[in-house]
């Protein structure tokens, strides 16, 4: 798929989302809470492992989009309560990819699957470190 598809796809996706929650939206969806999509979202994570299980690609295609929308619901709940965007878990999710592979993005050497799992426990360490530090 084409980058420009997937940016157009995935601004569609957040629009019928907000869309979904907005005052004149669906009553069901603008009734939601983060704390009430909790169990869809473990249902629907539970239905992507099942499909995993199974090597049901078709199925897992569909339960990945469930649990995706799931994700961004609650995603979009708390930005309408001002604590966090869509744009905030991209950036942070991003930020942590970026960190955690020093040997792709950086000047750290890593060949094997081990030496990977090894730099990347280094690196959460060192932010769970910071991260307690500036409390």
């Amino acid at each position: 798929m084409e980058k420009q598809d997937r940016k157009a796809l995935f601004e569609q996706f957040c629009g019928i989302i907000e869309k979904l929650r907005a005052p004149d939206g669906c009553p069901w969806d603008r009734k939601q809470t983060a704390e009430s999509l909790k169990k869809d979202l473990l249902e629907e994570c539970n239905e992507a492992l099942e499909a995993i299980d199974k090597k049901d690609d078709e199925n897992l295609c569909e339960e990945l989009g469930d649990v995706l929308l799931v994700a961004a619901m609650i995603t979009q709940i708390k930005a309408e309560e001002g604590k966090f965007t869509m744009a905030d878990v991209l950036a942070g999710v991003n930020g942590k990819l970026i960190r955690r592979h020093p040997h792709i993005f950086g000047d750290a050497k890593a060949s094997t699957p081990e030496e990977v799992l090894k730099l990347w426990n280094q690196v959460k360490e060192e932010e769970k470190k910071k991260k307690a530090s500036l409390q």
